[in-house]
């Protein structure tokens, strides 16, 4: 990918490269059964997508990530953000 790539996304989301970056490393090395991992993504993404994440919707966000013990990936838990 070339630089000129990485500048349209920004420009388009706002969001530094190096965030978005840095959170999808968080995301692959995550362990989607501890539950502070699991929130802390979610805060994450929330704020990268500059979305207000109520407690009772992260309750439900990590209750259901963490019971599936399954990872995910940033697009996955923009869904159930509803963006």
């Amino acid at each position: 990918m070339n630089d000129s790539f990485f500048k349209k996304i920004e420009s388009k989301t706002g969001v530094p490269m190096t965030e978005v970056f840095a959170l999808a490393n968080a995301i692959q090395h995550a362990d989607f059964k501890d539950e502070r991992q699991v929130r802390r993504i979610i805060q994450n993404v929330g704020m990268l997508a500059n979305k207000n994440v109520p407690q009772h919707l992260e309750d439900e966000l990590v209750k259901s990530l963490v019971s599936s013990g399954q990872p995910v990936n940033i697009a996955d838990i923009q869904r159930m953000l509803g963006k």
